[in-house]
């Protein structure tokens, strides 16, 4: 009988900057990599003879907390992916809950029936991880195995090894980031011990991801609470609003970027403005780096923990771009926004006490 750990990866940049990365690629968090820490300490004296993931950056970087310190070879296997999303890759889930609020609905329900241009369905990608599980249970008989995948891609084997109809796997609790599965496999047959354990992480929820915030667990109504989206400031309309921001936060408005729409962004949260986020795309940038030149949140949103997606978007566009360097701003008189800089993995710039920095090069 083989005994494989199905895991659900640490929480990634997605999950913070509330954005759908499905195939998406995206790192760990700060958070993230604490849970992964976590978790080679639950399996610290545990044998295990193979480790695999999916082979997006998010799994692999989780699979590392086992196979690493064990010196394993980390195998990589395409059918572990989470569900493809299609056209809606890296896009807000604020910008999906506005312009597709119906389709939006059914995939949080996990409908059979959900699909948009380029995307998998939940039926395929059940069928694809079972398989997957299945061929690995196989080539290791006997033996124990990690497996390091994601949300809706255990959701939906978890459903198949349950006896569940694929209609039903909604009722399957969508897992805290890095919770585990324990599955017993023997000729091509699935039990399923436990699921969604993330007892590793002990009481605190200080390495939990919010239920709140959680898509599955807060559903529609969880993302009119928190779930921004960001279009290009409409001047000059709101220009004062611009202007406003600039003046509350401390700098002169730049006025020649003005006329770039997709440099000067409105922030909303269903339709009231929410933040000001100002990217300054020509500065340094032959020396592969991204400014941010004001990011700004309205007072009556501050402190809501909201701010995090405007960075979330100023580190998806430029590494987009192909930059490997976030930048900003920043005295030391600017204690907000430095202590929320610092606490979302800024730095102070070499030799530039007033510039902090932060790499977002997709790396291991």
């Amino acid at each position: 009988m083989t005994t494989i750990y199905l895991i659900r990866h640490g929480q990634a940049e997605g999950n913070l900057y509330r954005r759908c990365h499905s195939w998406h690629n995206g790192l760990l968090t700060q958070k993230g990599r604490e849970q992964a820490k976590a978790l080679e300490k639950r399996f610290e004296g545990v044998h295990f003879d193979a480790a695999y993931s999916s082979d997006l950056y998010r799994a692999m970087a989780t699979a590392g907390a086992v196979s690493r310190p064990r010196g394993l070879t980390l195998r990589v296997d395409p059918g572990l992916r989470e569900i493809g999303a299609g056209v809606w890759e890296d896009v807000p889930w604020g910008q999906l809950l506005h312009e597709h609020r119906d389709s939006l609905a059914d995939f949080l329900a996990c409908d059979p029936g959900w699909q948009v241009e380029g995307s998998e369905t939940f039926p395929h990608v059940r069928q694809r991880m079972t398989a997957s599980l299945t061929r690995i249970a196989a080539a290791h008989p006997g033996q124990t195995v990690a497996v390091a995948s994601h949300g809706c891609a255990i959701r939906a084997a978890l459903s198949a090894f349950l006896g569940m109809d694929a209609a039903d796997m909604s009722r399957i609790p969508l897992s805290n980031n890095t919770g585990v599965a324990k599955l017993m496999a023997e000729n091509g047959t699935f039990q399923v011990e436990y699921y969604n354990d993330d007892s590793h992480l002990g009481s605190s929820e200080q390495w939990r991801y919010p239920a709140a915030q959680s898509n599955a667990a807060s559903g529609i109504p969880g993302m009119e609470r928190n779930a921004l989206r960001h279009r290009s400031l409409i001047l000059p309309q709101e220009e004062e609003l611009y202007l406003n921001a600039c003046t509350e936060a401390g700098i002169q408005p730049y006025n020649f970027l003005l006329g770039e729409p997709d440099s000067l962004l409105l922030s909303l949260l269903g339709e009231r403005p929410a933040g000001v986020l100002q990217m300054d795309r020509a500065k340094e940038a032959d020396q592969g780096a991204g400014w941010i030149t004001l990011l700004w949140m309205a007072p009556e949103f501050q402190g809501k923990g909201l701010a995090v997606q405007l960075l979330g978007h100023a580190v998806c566009t430029y590494r987009a771009m192909g930059r490997q360097t976030l930048r900003l701003s920043c005295p030391p008189e600017f204690q907000r926004l430095r202590s929320f800089c610092l606490s979302h993995g800024f730095a102070p710039a070499d030799g530039q006490p007033d510039t902090l920095e932060q790499y977002i090069g997709l790396e291991l």
